[in-house]
């Protein structure tokens, strides 16, 4: 089991806390024919469990409507995955929230296990996909990458960025609602800042079926959109992880082609004072950003001395 793990919030055991299941769903009729029998019959029957209908133009609706324990929340258009799980999130009544998809990847076996870990005291528990899981190479790859970079920004392990399969405590996770992107990224931005928050996140390994269907992501487009969004989310809570080296750089190349033509040509360039006033600019909105960020942290302790 991989964890990374920041002071836990809660050091007792919520035993008695109640679960939401959480499942967005765009044209999956044919998939939520398996999923949610399966899922019936592996929770507690008092579990809730919401199916956010994305737009869809096939039968997700009515399928849905064949099991009194779902209930359906639709949106007239398809306004994104994001969007149907933050319209999820905020009518929730359970304690703890779990998001699963609903092409058939994630098995209904995980969402106890993911709900214990959160009871045991987690804020957030993932499902980590193993690597031979993937769709293809070049998922692979893109995970991989994005999983260091994402590590490299918040200073912890992140085994599995952009699994859509997790548990999280409801009150907590409300919080970063205004911060999710309404399209298929909001696995990546509330990792991230659940880490710069100080929650306490654990991986658990799961293994994935193949999904059904073809899927809405566009590798390369969605990916650029995924690099772009880490880029954001680690400017807004680490500033500094991200200004700094691009600031470094900056100063080292400009000192490097300064002494290069002061002994060449034996004068101070254009291009010297350029890199070295981007290195100081760069090196002072990377000192603004980190006060600006200091507000989210200031709201989080306030909020957990709300709590505790």
């Amino acid at each position: 089991m991989l964890i990374s793990r920041n002071d836990l919030h809660n050091t007792n055991n919520d035993t008695g806390s109640s679960i939401t299941i959480v499942i967005p769903a765009k044209n999956e009729a044919h998939n939520l024919t398996d999923l949610l029998p399966a899922l019936i019959d592996s929770v507690p029957p008092e579990t809730e469990i919401i199916v956010v209908d994305d737009g869809s133009t096939d039968s997700t609706v009515e399928v849905c409507g064949s099991y009194p324990q779902v209930r359906v929340h639709s949106h007239q258009y398809s306004l994104g995955n994001g969007a149907a799980v933050k319209a999820g999130a905020r009518r929730g009544n359970g304690d703890i929230l779990v998001f699963m998809d609903a092409d058939g990847q994630h098995s209904p076996e995980y969402v106890q296990p993911l709900a214990a870990k959160i009871q045991e005291g987690y804020d957030m528990a993932v499902g980590a996909r193993q690597m031979k899981d993937h769709a293809s190479v070049g998922r692979i790859f893109a995970n991989g990458f994005y999983n260091r970079l994402a590590s490299w920004m918040t200073g912890y392990q992140i085994a599995d960025l952009t699994s859509g399969f997790r548990a999280v405590r409801a009150d907590k996770f409300r919080r970063f609602l205004y911060l999710l992107p309404n399209k298929f990224s909001y696995p990546t931005t509330s990792t991230m800042a659940f880490f710069r928050s100080g929650y306490s996140v654990v991986y658990i390994p799961i293994r994935v079926h193949p999904r059904g269907g073809k899927s809405h992501i566009r590798l390369l487009q969605d990916g650029l959109r995924f690099f772009v969004i880490i880029l954001k989310i680690g400017a807004l809570f680490s500033p500094m992880r991200l200004f700094l080296p691009i600031s470094g750089s900056l100063f080292v190349m400009g000192a490097c082609y300064y002494v290069y033509t002061y002994f060449s040509a034996g004068r101070f360039t254009n291009m010297s004072a350029l890199l070295l006033i981007a290195a100081i600019i760069t090196f002072l909105i990377g000192i603004v950003s980190e006060q600006i960020s200091a507000l989210h942290y200031k709201d989080t302790e306030s909020y957990d001395a709300k709590t505790d």
